[in-house]
């Protein structure tokens, strides 16, 4: 007769696994019951108790083994509002949508090596900004390269550093006056940042630097009465070196080689030049190119 009264509010989800031809008391299903009671497990169309089989996970365990001519089906049911935990080791990538796990679902500490299989973690699964928190540390394994393809901020290359001298044996220079010297053979310029006779500090590689100055005086028509260096920043001189014979009429006099270094914190943009004086008893002064020098490189921030 017709069923009276309100239908059920429910519905459920049915699996079947069947088996023939098989000789095990051990069988995988395709799903993990949650219990026992959760399934129907029958053997040649008859019902088996809840004590004649075991699950673990997907395994299924019958306390005696099937012979070949036996037929099993397993028929799993899970009403509408039951809950279903899932085995350990059932919940792979396939049943993890994109971007479901975030840091809400994941307790401090708790993704370690043992969670990651290998080369798991690609760059569709890292945001565009990987942050290191304050206490934290990045450790990168020796033999691994890190590679910066664009502009990062903070990120510094290991070495800046340049070297710049006067081409040529020897120019004439001004008596008793600081002259700016031009420095036209580069031999190295690790940032292309050294251009018009002086070194500017590269974008985002400002910090600690050491300076380096040298410079070679000379009169021509008499001997050099005194001889300075300097290095300039930004205009003004920041390390300056001097050698004074005070009029003493000495013919090794002639020659005078003075050197000049600091370490000195640069910011992004400042420049760096090198200055050269020298006086004399006669009117002819001049310095060597092949021994004037304005090198140096970034320690640091």
């Amino acid at each position: 007769m017709p069923y009276l009264g309100k239908s059920l509010a429910g519905s459920s989800s049915i699996r079947r696994f069947n088996v023939t031809s098989s000789t095990s008391a051990t069988h995988t299903l395709t799903w993990a019951p949650p219990t026992e009671q959760s399934i129907i497990v029958s053997i040649n169309g008859v019902k088996q108790h809840e004590d004649a089989y075991s699950i673990s996970g997907t395994t299924l365990t019958l306390t005696n083994a099937l012979v070949a001519t036996d037929k099993m089906e397993v028929i799993g049911i899970n009403d509408v509002g039951t809950t279903v935990t899932a085995a350990q080791g059932s919940v792979n990538t396939d049943k993890l949508a994109d971007d479901a796990v975030t840091t809400a679902k994941i307790a401090n500490d708790q993704v370690t090596t043992a969670k990651i299989a290998d080369d798991q973690i690609t760059s569709a699964k890292l945001a565009n900004t990987l942050n290191i928190t304050s206490g934290n540390s990045l450790t990168i394994d020796s033999g691994a390269t890190i590679t910066n393809n664009g502009t990062a901020s903070g990120f510094v290359d290991a070495v800046v550093a340049f070297d710049a001298v006067k081409s040529g044996s020897s120019t004439s220079i001004s008596k008793a006056t600081w002259t700016k010297i031009p420095l036209d053979t580069v031999n190295v310029d690790t940032d292309s940042a050294f251009a018009s006779n002086k070194f500017t500090v590269p974008s985002g590689k400002g910090g600690k630097y050491f300076l380096s100055g040298q410079f070679q005086g000379n009169e021509v028509a008499g001997w050099v009465t005194g001889c300075n260096v300097s290095i300039y920043v930004n205009g003004a001189s920041v390390a300056d070196s001097a050698f004074n014979f005070y009029n003493n009429n000495i013919i090794d006099q002639k020659q005078t080689t003075v050197i000049t270094c600091r370490v000195i914190e640069l910011a992004d943009g400042d420049y760096v030049e090198l200055y050269g004086y020298v006086n004399t008893n006669g009117t002819t002064p001049i310095y060597y190119g092949a021994l004037t020098r304005l090198s140096g490189h970034r320690l640091g921030d």
